[in-house]
């Protein structure tokens, strides 16, 4: 016994009075695989299937989040007293310091507060469709500085989460289950109107991923300087691959045109030549 509180109070770091002995580092080693295994029971816990039930899977994750990181920075400040460490002396003593470093990172400090409001709000989950700065993506997962989000076109980004607390952000996961797009085209001068709006709506009646299609409508926008502009109205809960839905509804609108004979025109531009009067010549 005696050999052991021995091994245990061997100093392995000693600066000036500050020492370290190795029943400190055990305990603080105790403290953090402690937390880790705290933390794992309450991922477990907030994460099976009878509690995901009562609350969303992107509530949860927000919830476990909170909860982590007030759990480790506990966890920091008792490993810190244990090493002798008074936070009251650190900060005092590093005031100046820490001015300057919170105006230099006064960037960073903005997102981590975003990131709490972020989690606590709850207004951008886990699996909702942003439109930030005109690009579509898929939120994956909201960090505590940074969320990461996917595009259309399977890229990931990190996205500072001030950019999204702070931006005009829309978030079509907000809106109800189903989303009402548009299509423009135009027709050649002449073209039977009533014909265009029934193919038009004909076409987006084709595609699977169209709801309510009794909703579905056309109907003439404008008359433009080379053809008759019409607008295709529809409704979708494919947000994030409307892009697709759209690709696929003109190929449709397309082939429908060229079977009942309806030209989508080139622009045209009418040029009149008018002759200079003559010089008379003295």
């Amino acid at each position: 016994m005696e050999k052991l509180k021995h091994i245990l109070q061997t100093v392995i770091l000693s600066i000036g009075d500050y020492k370290i002995m190795i029943s400190t580092l055990l305990i603080v080693i105790l403290i953090f695989f402690a937390t880790k295994l705290l933390l794992w029971i309450i991922r477990k816990a907030i994460f099976r299937k009878s509690t995901v039930k009562k609350l969303e899977l992107s509530n949860a994750y927000s919830l476990y989040q909170i909860i982590k990181y007030i759990i480790w920075s506990i966890s920091i400040l008792f490993m810190m007293q244990i090493f002798g460490i008074s936070i009251t002396v650190l900060l005092a003593g590093s005031a100046a310091l820490l001015v300057g470093i919170g105006l230099g990172l006064q960037q960073t400090f903005n997102d981590f507060v975003s990131g709490i409001i972020l989690l606590i709000e709850g207004t951008t989950k886990i699996g909702d469709v942003l439109e930030i700065d005109g690009e579509v993506v898929k939120i994956q997962e909201i960090g505590i500085r940074t969320s990461k989000g996917m595009t259309r076109d399977e890229i990931v980004i990190i996205i500072p989460n001030s950019a999204i607390t702070t931006s005009k952000v829309i978030n079509w996961s907000h809106q109800s289950k189903k989303t009402r797009f548009r299509i423009k085209v135009g027709v050649a001068y002449g073209s039977d109107v009533d014909l265009v709006i029934k193919v038009l709506e004909e076409s987006a009646m084709e595609h699977p991923d169209i709801r309510d299609k009794k909703h579905v409508s056309a109907r003439l926008t404008e008359f433009g300087n080379s053809s008759l502009d019409f607008e295709l109205l529809f409704f979708s809960d494919n947000v994030f691959r409307i892009e697709k839905v759209k690709a696929d509804i003109r190929k449709i609108i397309n082939r429908k045109f060229i079977e009942n004979g309806i030209v989508i025109p080139f622009p045209q531009l009418d040029l009149h030549m008018k002759d200079a009067p003559r010089q008379t010549q003295t």
